[in-house]
This record gives C-alpha cells, sequence and structure tokens, in this order.
C-alpha cells in the first residue's frame, strides 16, 4: 500500500515546475513511511512520484517508480494485485525475467506484454497506477474495478496532476483551490461526497474500473469536462450487474453454499499473502466473523484480531467480538472508546479526510487502526458483505413493505404525515406494543422511520432511494443545486436497483473512503475479501430472493458461517459501526458544537444557512427529534473550512462571498471539552 502523485505538463509550462513533485510526494508520508522515490523526464514534461509501505517483497526490488525490464514503461502504483503469483508462469514463458518477487514488477511485464487494458483484466486486486509510455509519450491513469483505491485528477496552467490524496495536488504551487459548492451541497446531504465531484472546482476523481490516457500535447485545450470525456471503462459495475441477473446461477442451497464458501476462501487466502504481519477487525457481525473464520480456517497459528468498543451499553459489540475471538482462538486485543479519545482525534479529521467527510464511524475506524498498526501492517476487514449480499436495513425493508410502496400517492402522504409526528418515545413504546422481533428493532427507530416516512411520499424510485440515505429534509447549503441520479442498469427489481446503487454509489463514495483514510492515516493496509472481483461476480448471479428472505439480508452468507460459528454467536440485530454521536453531541462535544455552529460565523462564511441549521440544533437538543446525522455533517463542513483557512490557502479558494472568512472564530483545542 502506498501514496502516488504525478504531474504532466505542456511545452508551454514551465519544466521547474516538475521540482514540485517532491513536495507533492512528501504529502503522502503517512501513506508510504518506509521509503520513496521521484523520476523526472524533463524533456517529456513527467514526473512521477511514490511513497512505499512494504507488503510483499521488502527488497529495494519492490522500490518505485519502477521501469519496466525493457525501461519504455514507469510506473508509480498504489495497491496490491493479489493473482500476481499466478501471473508470473505465464509472463516467463514469454520471456520475462524478474529481479525481485513484488506485484510490482509483474504488472508492468503484463503491461509489456499484453497492453494496459488487456492486463487490467487479468489483475485481481485494488490498485490506482499512473504508467508513463516514453516511446509513445503516453501517460495512462488507472484504477482498480470497485474504486478501492483513490485517484484524484486535476488541471493547472497547463499542467495535469494526479495524487492518492487531495493534500498532494495542494501542494502544487499553481494550484488554486476554490469550493464546489454543488459538491458540498450534495456532501451534507448524505454525508459523503458523490465519487464523481470533488470539493474543489477543477479536481474529479477518476472512476472505478476505468482508465485515462493523456499525452502533454492534449493539455494544451483540455478542460476538466474534456478530460472527463476521454476517461474510458476498462471493466463495467453495470454490465457484471445485468448480465449476471439476466443469467442466474441454477444451483441447490447446499451447492451454491459450498461454492461461496470456496470463492471467499480464495479471496481471503490471498489477501492473507504478506511479508510483514497481518490481523483483521472484528465487530463480532456476520461480514467481519465470516473473514476472521476464513482466515483462522487457514492458518496454522491464531491470528491477530481487533476490535473497538463503547462505554454506551447500546452501542457496544466488543462482547460480541470477544465470544467470536474466543471460539476461533484469536490473539484479541479491544480498544474500548471515550468521549475524550473522540475529542482528542476530531482536530485531526479534516487533514486525514482532505474533503468534508461525514460518516460519524470515521472515528472508531481511524482509531480501531491505530491500535492495529501497532501489532500488525495489514488488516483484513469485512466492508462489502453488505452490498454484496443486501445487508442494509433499507433492502430488507423495502422487501417487505413493498406493497406500501404501491399504495396510492395520497394514501401514502397521510401515512408519512403521521409518522413524521411521532416522537422518539413513541416511536420506542409501539415497538414495545407490537412486540417486533428483535432484527425489526434497530430500523424501527426515529431516524429510520423518518427517511422511511419521507421514502413514502417519492414520487419515484431514485427519489426513494435518496429519502432513504439521507440525513434530512432540510437544505442548509445556500446554493443547493439538485443532486445527481444514478444511472442504474435494467435490473429486475427494486431492491436489487438499491443494491446496485449502494455499491456504485455509497460503497465507493463512503465506505471505501473511510476504510482508506483511516487506515493509510495509521500506515496500515486494509484489505477486503468480499470486494474480490470473484465474489462481486457471484453475488450479482444471485437473485434477490437468495440473498433477502423473511426481513433478513445475506442468507447465503449466513449459512456459510453457520460452518464455522455457532448461530448464537452471530444471529442478532445488526448494529453496524455505529456511533453514540447525538449523545456527545449534546455532553462531551457540546462546547466545541455551539463553537462551530455559532450564526455570527455562519453568516460570515456565507455557505450555510444559519437559521435552519440553528433550528436543526435546537430540535436535537430538545429530544423531540435525533439530528445528529445532518449536524454531524454540517459539523464537518465547519471544522473542514478552519483546517483549511489555517492551512494558509488564499481566500480565493472560497469563491466571491467569503471574504469576511478571515475574521470568523478559531476552533478552540478540543480536549477542553473532553
Amino acid at each position: 500500500m502506498c501514496g502516488i502523485a504525478g504531474i504532466l505538463i505542456t511545452r508551454a509550462t514551465n519544466p521547474r515546475n516538475l521540482a514540485a513533485i517532491d513536495a507533492m510526494a512528501a504529502t503522502l508520508h503517512h501513506r508510504g513511511p518506509d521509503s520513496g522515490g521521484v523520476w523526472l523526464d524533463r524533456d517529456s514534461g513527467i514526473a512521477l512520484g511514490h511513497r512505499r509501505l512494504a507488503i510483499v517483497d521488502l527488497s529495494d526490488a519492490g522500490h518505485q517508480p519502477m521501469l519496466s525490464a525493457d525501461e519504455n514503461l514507469v510506473m508509480t502504483f498504489n495497491g496490491e494485485v493479489y493473482n500476481f503469483a499466478s501471473l508470473r508462469p505465464g509472463l516467463e514463458a514469454k520471456g520475462h525475467r524478474f529481479r525481485g518477487n513484488s506485484d510490482t514488477e509483474i504488472m508492468l511485464a503484463a503491461f509489456e506484454s499484453y497492453g494496459i487494458e488487456e492486463a487490467l483484466k487479468q489483475f485481481s486486486g485494488m490498485f490506482a497506477a499512473g504508467v508513463w509510455d516514453r516511446k509513445h509519450r503516453v501517460l495512462h491513469l488507472v484504477r482498480d474495478r470497485m474504486g478501492k483505491k483513490p485517484l484524484y485528477v486535476a488541471l493547472s496552467d497547463g499542467a495535469l496532476l494526479f495524487a492518492s490524496e487531495l493534500k498532494a495536488i495542494l501542494a502544487y504551487p499553481a494550484f488554486r483551490p476554490t469550493v464546489d459548492t454543488r459538491a458540498l451541497a450534495m456532501m451534507l446531504r448524505q454525508g459523503w461526497m458523490p465519487d464523481q465531484h470533488c470539493i474543489w472546482k477543477g479536481v474529479f476523481k477518476l472512476p472505478p474500473g476505468t482508465m485515462l490516457s493523456v499525452r502533454a500535447k492534449d493539455l494544451e485545450t483540455a478542460s476538466v469536462e474534456s478530460l472527463r470525456e476521454t476517461v474510458r471503462p476498462w471493466w463495467s459495475l453495470a454490465a457484471v450487474a445485468e448480465a449476471g441477473q439476466r443469467q442466474p446461477l441454477i444451483l441447490d442451497e447446499s451447492e451454491l453454499d459450498t461454492e461461496l464458501d470456496w470463492l471467499l476462501r480464495s479471496a481471503v487466502r490471498q489477501r492473507m499473502v504478506a511479508d510483514v504481519p497481518l490481523g483483521a477487525f472484528l465487530s463480532g457481525g456476520i461480514d467481519s466473523s465470516t473473514v476472521v473464520a476464513l482466515m483462522q480456517a487457514q492458518s496454522s497459528r491464531p491470528i491477530r484480531t481487533f476490535t473497538i468498543g463503547f462505554c454506551e451499553a447500546e452501542y457496544d459489540e466488543a462482547a460480541h467480538a470477544s465470544r467470536v475471538a474466543r471460539h476461533f482462538g484469536t490473539d484479541h486485543t479491544e480498544f474500548r472508546l471515550t468521549p475524550a479519545e473522540v475529542c482528542a482525534v476530531i482536530p485531526e479529521l479534516p487533514q486525514i479526510w482532505d474533503e468534508p467527510f461525514a460518516d460519524e464511524s470515521q472515528v472508531p475506524t481511524l482509531l480501531l487502526s491505530r491500535l492495529a498498526r501497532q501489532h500488525v501492517t495489514v488488516a483484513l476487514s469485512g466492508d462489502g458483505g453488505d452490498e454484496c449480499f443486501g445487508g442494509y436495513s433499507r433492502h430488507f425493508m423495502l422487501e417487505r413493505l413493498a406493497a406500501l410502496f404501491r399504495l396510492p400517492s395520497s394514501l401514502r402522504r397521510l401515512v408519512a404525515a403521521a409518522l413524521l409526528k411521532l416522537t422518539p418515545q413513541a416511536l420506542l413504546e409501539i415497538s414495545r406494543i407490537l412486540q417486533l422481533p428483535a432484527r425489526f428493532r434497530p430500523a424501527f427507530n426515529g431516524v429510520n422511520l423518518q427517511k422511511f416516512a419521507r421514502a413514502l411520499e417519492a414520487s419515484d424510485e431514485q427519489e426513494r432511494y435518496n429519502q432513504l440515505t439521507r440525513f434530512g429534509s432540510t437544505p442548509v447549503v445556500l446554493d443547493p443545486r439538485a443532486a445527481d441520479t444514478a444511472d442504474v442498469p435494467p435490473l429486475p427489481d427494486a431492491v436489487s436497483r438499491f443494491i446496485y446503487r449502494d455499491m456504485a454509489g455509497y460503497l465507493t463514495g463512503d465506505i471505501l473512503v473511510k476504510l482508506d483514510r483511516a487506515t493509510m492515516a495509521a500506515s496500515l493496509e486494509g484489505r477486503c475479501p468480499f470486494l474480490d472481483d470473484r465474489v462481486v461476480e457471484f453475488a450479482w448471479r444471485l437473485p434477490t430472493a437468495v440473498k433477502i428472505r423473511d426481513g433478513q439480508g445475506k442468507m447465503p452468507l449466513r449459512r456459510v458461517l453457520r460452518r464455522y460459528l455457532p448461530e448464537s454467536l452471530f444471529e442478532r440485530p445488526k448494529q453496524g459501526f455505529n456511533v453514540p454521536i447525538g449523545e456527545w453531541l449534546t455532553g462531551p462535544l457540546r462546547g466545541w458544537t455551539e463553537e462551530l455552529l455559532d450564526g455570527a460565523r455562519i453568516r460570515r462564511e456565507g455557505l450555510l444557512h444559519s437559521g435552519r441549521i440553528q433550528a436543526c440544533w435546537q430540535q436535537h437538543l430538545s429530544g423531540r427529534r435525533d439530528r445528529s446525522g445532518e449536524l454531524w455533517a454540517i459539523l464537518m463542513v465547519q471544522a473542514w473550512l478552519d483546517s483549511t483557512r489555517n492551512s494558509k490557502l488564499p481566500q480565493s479558494s472560497f469563491g466571491a462571498d467569503q471574504a469576511e472568512m478571515s475574521s470568523a472564530p478559531q476552533a478552540r483545542s478540543l480536549r477542553a471539552y473532553g
């Protein structure tokens, strides 16, 4: 796992600008603390930078940027290609000889033998890379199928810039950042930045499963929009989903479970290859327990497992994880998170995520990564299981309550209005009276019921999905332009289309961003067996009725796990990585919250609607509604603005209305509120 950066300039650009590659790569030291390197060709106008976290082949033979054997290709690469060893014999048969045992060498040889696009189709793994073809003077930028590894692309005064994180692009002296208020509005609706957008104008993320090929002369007339138009797919999630649902697997239950067991074992085994210590994140839920089960089944000694718990009992999963760890006999480490630790880490969040990011589980994920890094350099996680096998409450809620969504719109509006008037206490009382099964109770809470009510009012499926995944109904951005709509393939049912939206959007824009930044900030490599391309393709060949049944998702995965773990140890209500943020905002974080939500400050900044934010905060304080999700998103924007301003970026970064931002009050140390 590493950090990469690069610069490609036109002939009209001063070649001395290439020297900025050192500063760009230096900002990524946390992604690769073991070594670093740069490669420049001033005549061609290209510079590549790299920071290395050594995982496989710790010798200098794995140093990057790396040249191919014939020295025509130069690559800076972030990630892991897990099947590199199986590709090696075929390349050796073609005459390739290798200096070391790194996947980087294998990739370069495959590019030489098969061409860039055909070679990518043979790789199984997570990667983002810049490959310079010296003969044809073409820069190829590539990203893995699921978008596991990030790759930002920007234009600045005749230079194309790319990097693993935005901070490297900001280190290029000529880059002048300006806030994109449309991207900001979308982030505040859902807590994360859609992958096709960026907080800075003039920057975009290379989409998953795509590549971009650029020559220096192309930059003379290029714009960000024209570059986007030249991006081409080498793999398509939409095509995989559509083909899988069109040709579902015809297997009996036992055969299906055996096939899934084998696929997951293979995916886990590949991700256990490392020349450094490795372990796993363990919450005690279905996904992480499955990964740990398959790791321990293929290990001759106890694997290392790590979990994080909370002092608030209703959010704490540490006891469940501990019981699972004892069953498998893992070497288990547990950390209990307190509000004091949250207070201490919050000032770091804007620098770690670079863009406003408001999945509150970013805090425990970051601290869990730091805990694990004290013992291991690689950690496997269960991320992707919910997206592959239908594990979110909106998936089985949609399946169970489909008849309600078919009611006439007038009736749906009446039901929605009644639900929205209920207080959290009333909802708890209703759940008690109805004696709901335990697995339904987490979904039957104030926040989810309010989302469900708004979804009932929706006029179409896309709006229904937007309502089920958004934080609130009150727009707080002064320039709230319309959100993007997803391009969903013609799948056979609404649930499968929801799962597709989650995999194409939420997974890439939230889950994988959270995991990448948190682990990389700790110089830890995170690996996700559920996002193996074979597992993803297998999951899309399962009809919705096979994945979701009787109000429960992930049915095939549950049956596989029963082969390794007693059902009593994992069959419990889904918690996810929930955080008691609502209680913290009105308790230990209240001083910090009220400072960042100060009305005068917000009005000076000119980006957000002060009155609506104050109403949201007062409603949360009163206990009438849980507005913690919306408030956390606003607070992350405010903290990010503080961080950006304090980094001495030009005031023009904030657009024409931000002239008074420099006089806004500075955030005090959060330790004082711990």
